[in-house]
């Protein structure tokens, strides 16, 4: 199965203890896909991969796939810095039956992008799932340009993309570039992004309110009514001014906010793990209200 629109980003279920909780994470994919979710992505960013030792991974990935059983496909997320973790983290998804595999650029040495393409060779070569390019400059600290990864799509290294710098400019030079799949990977311009021509929308967005989303997509995607769009998307937008205020995000993180975002709709999969926690009480009056808007 391809996969394509509305892709959450899912978050992992910990229990008090901090340990990966399996009944909470099926109640929680259960809801995703009650809700209108076409894929799931599964340790990407938003589930906190770099909170996980590399055996966790592999087993949440192993369950969240084997839950799904087929019903969407899901995305695991298998990028490490050093191509040999990325490797046995993928060949791990591959044996657990996941559909494709999404690989964020190796980050925190910033390596240089011929050696960055060879790594992606290699994970093609040796594993054989699709591939979906994690280009996100603000976790690797650099991106591919759209010549640099539709030059990886043409050589057949990657099968699509999820772009996650937020300008809706890279969804539209891809498009005019290649039919790959294009995720649109960020949060405040998911409208300009279907817009754009994106296929779907990858991102933590989705992984909490996978129905909104999932209107906007069918109005700006599939119904071509922008105006639609707008009517959806407006309902968005006092939660992105929110979500997005360095004020606010001076005191609590993002992880912190989807979660109670989800606890928000009777979705109870814990909290982040530490050093991130519970959201603060101020941070969660000034969500409450916009959290109406979004879900009224």
């Amino acid at each position: 199965m391809k996969p394509m629109g509305i892709c959450p980003a899912m978050m992992t279920a910990w229990g008090k203890d901090e340990m990966y909780d399996k009944k909470s994470s099926e109640k929680y994919v259960s809801w995703l896909l009650d809700n209108g979710a076409e894929a799931i992505s599964v340790c990407g960013s938003t589930g906190e991969m770099t909170a996980m030792y590399l055996h966790e991974q592999k087993e949440i990935i192993d369950h969240v796939v084997k839950f799904v059983a087929g019903q969407v496909p899901v995305i695991a997320g298998s990028g490490k810095y050093t191509t040999l973790e990325t490797l046995d983290l993928s060949k791990s998804a591959r044996e657990s039956g996941a559909d494709g595999l999404l690989i964020i650029l190796p980050y925190y040495y910033k390596p240089y992008k011929e050696a960055v393409k060879e790594h992606y060779r290699t994970v093609k070569k040796e594993v054989g799932l699709p591939i979906y390019l994690y280009n996100n400059p603000h976790f690797a600290g650099y991106e591919f340009t759209a010549e640099e990864a539709v030059s990886l799509y043409k050589e057949k290294t990657i099968d699509g993309i999820k772009s996650a710098h937020g300008d809706a400019n890279r969804v539209s030079d891809l498009r005019a570039m290649s039919d790959m799949t294009i995720f649109y990977g960020h949060d405040y311009s998911a409208l300009a992004g279907f817009a754009a021509g994106a296929d779907g929308w990858l991102s933590g967005f989705p992984a909490a309110f996978p129905k909104q989303c999932r209107e906007l997509e069918i109005a700006v995607r599939d119904e071509k009514d922008i105006e639609k769009g707008i009517k959806i998307w407006n309902k968005f937008v006092p939660f992105v001014q929110v979500f997005m205020d360095p004020a606010v995000n001076a005191q609590c993180h993002w992880l912190e906010m989807l979660k109670y975002c989800l606890l928000y709709q009777g979705v109870d999969i814990g909290f982040a793990r530490r050093p991130c926690r519970e959201l603060n009480e101020a941070a969660k009056k000034k969500l409450n209200p916009v959290l109406d808007i979004l879900l009224g």
